[in-house]
């Protein structure tokens, strides 16, 4: 077998290859054929999957500086070195099914990275640098112990699909809602018991899978016709089996389990009068909305930090007409047997749930309309 890898790392070496493939080759520790002398300067792809690497080299850059991918799926690798960041030309990266603990704030200088797999390993949370990656198409961390997802991740401007199936995931960042670009998205069994008021309000968006979060009860209207599975959702609420069950108060109330806390306000289809605080934040949008973005002026305004967040990321807009919301909303409930996905979803008990921004747009909402 060593002689085998001699070979094939030689011949690479003399014909300038720009694959080599090392996948199988029992390997505890990475070749140091690959780091002699100048390296492999004209590689571009290395395939390593299936061995039992603990660790990379940290001159890895240095020696294979023309890397555009790299292949490192099943090894028992715990540690990425920091210097992972300067394989500038590095576009897509695949360490699933390996042992790691943590992740190096140092991924986030890997702005030509494309592909992102790290699935079935030991990860608690994702560094915020990882916002970094602009040009990040697909994320994978399914099979992992997160527990949330970085706010930052937004700025993934160019994200198409992310899969984060069977982590321990509460909530949902309502900043993702931001991902304009964003196709598909997977979350099931995880612990999820409400999702973005905005989410699905994007046309990219065309697939929501979130089965098997037994305390997920209500989804943004937004996604109507979008959700591809909800199977196993709602039934750790009592009486759940098939039917929304209770009076419709008491439903509602079980799907908005889990609002922001910024929600100040639940409104009824009786409210008339928006409250004043609301009124308030509305109009300070309008106005820094208006502002020109290419110009660098100081806002009309001076607000705490707090404030200028809330702005920039609102609670969701308006099912009924776009208008941006704040502190309030006005729920409205549509349980899912009532729905043309009914057929779909039979064995769950989660409800659509459009959230407007007065009584008057509550009234007017029509799901299928």
């Amino acid at each position: 077998m060593a002689t085998e890898l001699h070979e094939a790392i030689f011949m690479a070496k003399q014909e300038r290859h720009k694959n080599l493939f090392l996948n199988y080759r029992n390997l505890n520790n990475f070749p140091v054929e690959l780091l002699k002398d100048e390296g492999l300067q004209f590689l571009e792809r290395l395939y390593m999957k299936r061995n039992s690497l603990r660790t990379l080299p940290d001159n890895l850059a240095q020696k294979l500086p023309n890397l555009i991918e790299l292949y490192l799926h099943s090894n028992n690798i715990m540690i990425i070195p920091e210097a992972i960041g300067n394989l500038a030309r590095l576009q897509s990266l695949d360490l699933s099914n390996n042992a790691l603990q943590f992740l190096c704030p140092e991924i986030g200088r890997l702005r030509s990275l494309r592909h992102l797999r790290l699935s079935n390993n030991h990860l608690k949370c994702l560094p915020p640098e990882i916002g970094d990656l602009q040009d990040l198409q697909t994320l994978d961390v399914s099979m992992n112990q997160l527990i949330g997802l970085p706010e930052r991740l937004h700025r993934c401007a160019s994200l198409q699909t992310l899969t984060a199936d069977h982590n321990r995931l509460a909530h949902v960042p309502r900043q993702l809602c931001w991902l304009h670009r964003l196709n598909q998205l997977s979350m099931a069994a995880n612990r999820l018991t409400f999702l973005p008021l905005d989410l699905g309000r994007s046309r990219e968006l065309q697939f929501v899978f979130v089965d098997n979060n037994v305390d997920l009860r209500g989804l943004p209207s937004y996604l109507y016709n979008k959700v591809i599975g909800c199977s196993g959702c709602g039934v750790s609420a009592p009486g759940s089996g098939g039917d929304v069950g209770g009076s419709a108060g008491d439903a509602l109330s079980e799907a908005l389990v889990g609002l922001p806390a910024e929600v100040k306000v639940v409104g009824s289809e009786a409210d008339s009068v928006v409250p004043l605080e609301e009124i308030a934040m509305r109009a300070l949008h309008r106005l820094d909305h208006r502002r020109p973005k290419d110009v660098n002026l100081p806002p009309p305004i001076a607000l705490p930090q707090s404030l200028l967040h809330l702005l920039h990321f609102p609670l969701g807009h308006c099912h009924r007409c776009s208008q941006t919301m704040f502190t309030i909303i006005y729920p409205k409930l549509f349980p899912l047997r009532d729905t043309a996905l009914a057929g779909v979803h039979r064995r769950t008990t989660v409800s659509f749930v459009a959230y407007c921004c007065s009584s008057r747009c509550l009234r007017t909402f029509d799901l299928q309309g």
